[in-house]
């Protein structure tokens, strides 16, 4: 799915001192962890999903405002890794950045404790249930950016994009099953015998 999405999740920000540095650390998404985008769908992160793309270029941002960037891989002021658990992840906070300080100070105070992460899906599986919800396992992503949010939330654009999503394959599902309704009914007409599974009134016209 070539679309820039987002994921929230409420985690456990921890923040620390080390000199004059400051740190925000926590876990940005956790492993096997089924969350519900709407009703009828869930997903959840498999691990290994983003063993490719943590030597990429994956910024640190507050809010997801590209203009409030926290850290950054390549300059090493974000730190970020897969653990038995999820993705992990360490800011090293400018305390001469006010907005950077600011919210290092909300954290601090608990006023703080949800993120997300930007990424595009690179492999995912999907399962459709008895029920009709789907569910899809998220393989492999490439990361873009984690952000520290005052209130995640999934963007609308990705919510419609996975209705669309459910409703193509549960009409893709409902034609197959049309399709093997015909065949067995034409099989059975062909051998002089009727389907059992043919509705009652077909097989009364029969």
């Amino acid at each position: 799915m070539e679309m820039r999405q987002v994921r929230a999740t409420t985690t456990t920000f921890e923040t620390r001192k080390e000199g004059e540095d400051l740190h925000i650390t926590g876990y940005f998404s956790v492993f096997d962890s089924p969350y519900e985008i709407a009703q009828g769908m869930t997903e959840s992160v498999a691990p290994g999903a983003f063993s490719n793309t943590l030597s990429g270029d994956v910024r640190a941002l507050n809010n997801h405002d590209a203009t409030l960037v926290l850290g950054r891989t390549t300059a090493h002021t974000l730190e970020l890794k897969e653990d038995s658990r999820g993705l992990w992840g360490d800011i090293t906070v400018n305390p001469k950045d006010g907005d950077a300080l600011n919210l290092y100070n909300r954290v601090e105070r608990g006023d703080v404790n949800q993120c997300s992460f930007g990424f595009e899906i690179v492999k995912q599986d999907t399962e459709v249930r008895d029920d009709g919800s789907v569910h899809w396992t998220i393989r492999e992503v490439k990361l873009y950016e984690v952000s520290v949010c005052t209130f995640p939330a999934y963007q609308e654009t990705n919510v419609t994009a996975r209705s669309a999503e459910r409703a193509d394959i549960l009409e893709k599902k409902q034609e197959a099953w049309r399709e093997r309704m015909m065949s067995r009914l034409k099989g059975g007409k062909s051998n002089g015998t009727e389907s059992t599974d043919a509705p009652e009134e077909d097989r009364r016209e029969d």
